[in-house]
């Protein structure tokens, strides 16, 4: 009976994948030495769509324009990019502006909510420890 290891499929995670893993695919892909679907038999890889996704972020393909990203591009092509770059950043921006003033938000409630607790039930909710306290603890656990 002769064992066939290297046909024999073998069920992969994420994270099996090491970073030199997917730039030697990448690599290999883009020297034309392999194709996407061959790269998933040969390697075990689950989904055609991982390999295509480290060739997004790793590649030497510009996505966005449809070409290779070592080809030079015109002066008007850089302006386009960067002002659809600066688009992406507002938006980003104000996403977290928006993240921020919940957050901020968010804060003060609870806040609120402990001082109403402390109040009604007449106790101290927030820690309050004196620097005495936090020197002999750290003596105790330097003795350890």
């Amino acid at each position: 009976m002769e064992k066939h290891e290297e046909s024999r499929y073998v069920k992969r995670t994420q994270k099996d994948y090491t970073m030199s893993f997917k730039l030697q695919v990448v690599q290999e892909i883009e020297q034309g030495r392999i194709s996407t679907y061959e790269v998933c038999r040969k390697y075990g890889i689950q989904s055609r769509s991982t390999i295509v996704g480290w060739l997004r972020k790793f590649g030497n393909f510009d996505w966005e324009n449809q070409t290779p990203s070592n080809m030079p591009k015109s002066p008007e092509q850089k302006i386009m990019e960067l002002e659809a770059k600066v688009r992406l950043l507002e938006k980003q921006k104000t996403f977290l502006e928006q993240q921020a003033f919940v957050a901020d938000k968010k804060a003060i409630i609870f806040d609120m909510m402990i001082d109403i607790a402390e109040k009604e039930y007449q106790i101290d909710i927030r820690k309050n420890s004196s620097p005495e306290q936090s020197t002999i603890l750290n003596k105790k656990n330097n003795k350890q």
